[in-house]
């Protein structure tokens, strides 16, 4: 594995922490600041949409200079913002480090994307995505626990402290092992887009449309689930409160199977793979549904919902990219349509639950988003499959 890939992955994994671990820290932000718990939630809603919003700007900002340098840009933003949030002497200063921070999120993703996919074989590139994903998802597993150990052992300031660390080792690795020229289009292929009218006139392609509704809608019917999973788990299912850090545990580490599984079997048939990872969520979501008051049927299915939600993710954006012919705002416009779904869904689980529907509503509001998703790749890969005369003339090349 390239270094410069692992490099990747650690940046991932800090910027998972730093969006996941503070959950387990608001009580704690909330009394040392002297603020509603509604007012330090906002430091969770003001995170996510300074990613939907950063994931374009930057990455439109950025179109022109080398990945490698944009890359290391990002990563010293995030930096300065976690390291913002861990001296606030105030709340406003509180919210404004985590702004900073959440800048970089989607353009990391995105153009590290592009640079991960550089660093390995091409029949490898999605599960190149995969890897560096991998830090993301670990972080969910890690994040929410990790933030509440070390806030209670050494306060709130600690973890953004050590997040900061994560930072700076992942600052190190990608200037040291992340090749200048990665991410760069090989003098064999067409030049990527790189000014802003150019990467705009990749979204003249209908298949990077529809990739990017398939991406929303997919995971707006994950997160319309999710947002609501621990009254699930305890108004339904009959669990204690305090199951439900060990029961999101299951999730994420489903999060992680299904990322690298899913980043694997997109290099083999990455359509067949994405329609195939779809279905199985919204089966996934509506037998939870059903079968929802199991305590063990709930483990299972809440371990499958992390597998078939996460394993669509590296194909989502290799297509998205390679349709884009690799601008890198497409790759960030794919991570700004998941934080889009992701909002979205939730709204939409919300509303199910206040018409008097119940706690497993949002599961099958969930899965009828994630069948329209189906519906969506399935078109895609069908209006992607070379006519007669191509495959004819494709088999003649070779």
């Amino acid at each position: 594995m390239p270094r410069g890939l692992v490099a990747l992955a650690v940046g991932g994994f800090g910027i998972g922490l730093t969006e996941f671990l503070i959950a387990g820290l608001l009580p704690q932000v909330a009394a040392s600041f002297a603020v509603s718990e509604a007012a330090a939630g906002r430091l969770i809603s003001g995170y996510a949409l300074s990613v939907a919003v950063g994931a374009i700007a930057l990455t439109a900002a950025t179109a022109r200079l080398p990945r490698k340098h944009v890359l290391v840009g990002l990563v010293v933003l995030f930096v300065l913002g976690n390291l913002l949030s861990a001296i606030a002497p105030s709340y406003p200063v509180m919210l404004l480090g985590r702004i900073v921070a959440a800048l970089c999120h989607g353009s990391f993703f995105g153009i590290g994307s592009l640079v991960a996919r550089s660093l390995v074989a091409p029949e490898r590139k999605s599960r190149a995505v995969a890897v560096m994903f991998a830090g993301l998802t670990v972080a969910n597993v890690l994040g929410v626990p990790f933030g509440a150990l070390v806030g209670e052992r050494w306060g709130w300031r600690a973890a953004f402290w050590a997040v900061t660390v994560v930072g700076l080792l992942a600052l190190a690795g990608i200037v040291a092992f992340v090749p200048r020229r990665a991410g760069q289009t090989p003098p064999t292929e067409p030049a990527a887009p790189t000014g802003l009218r150019a990467q705009l006139g990749a979204f003249r392609s209908a298949q990077v449309w529809l990739t990017l509704a398939a991406t929303a809608l997919g995971y707006g019917g994950m997160f319309g689930a999710f947002s609501y999973i621990a009254y699930t788990f305890t108004e339904v299912g009959g669990f204690s409160s305090a199951d439900v850090a060990w029961l999101l545990m299951v999730y994420g580490v489903g999060l992680v199977v299904g990322n690298l599984v899913g980043g694997r079997a997109a290099d083999q048939d990455r359509d067949r793979a994405l329609v195939l990872a779809l279905a199985g969520l919204t089966v996934t979501l509506a037998v939870f549904g059903l079968l929802a008051t199991s305590a063990t049927a709930s483990v299972v299915l809440a371990f499958l919902m992390g597998v078939f939600g996460f394993a669509g993710v590296p194909g989502m954006i290799t297509r998205v990219t390679d349709y884009a012919h690799g601008a890198a705002l497409a790759a960030s416009a794919n991570v700004s349509a998941s934080n889009i779904g992701n909002a979205l869904g939730a709204w939409a689980g919300g509303l199910a639950i206040t018409a008097g529907l119940g706690y497993t509503a949002p599961l099958y509001v969930g899965a009828g988003i994630v069948l329209t998703s189906v519906l969506v790749m399935t078109v895609a890969a069908h209006r992607a499959r070379p006519t007669g005369r191509q495959a004819r003339e494709s088999a003649v090349r070779r």
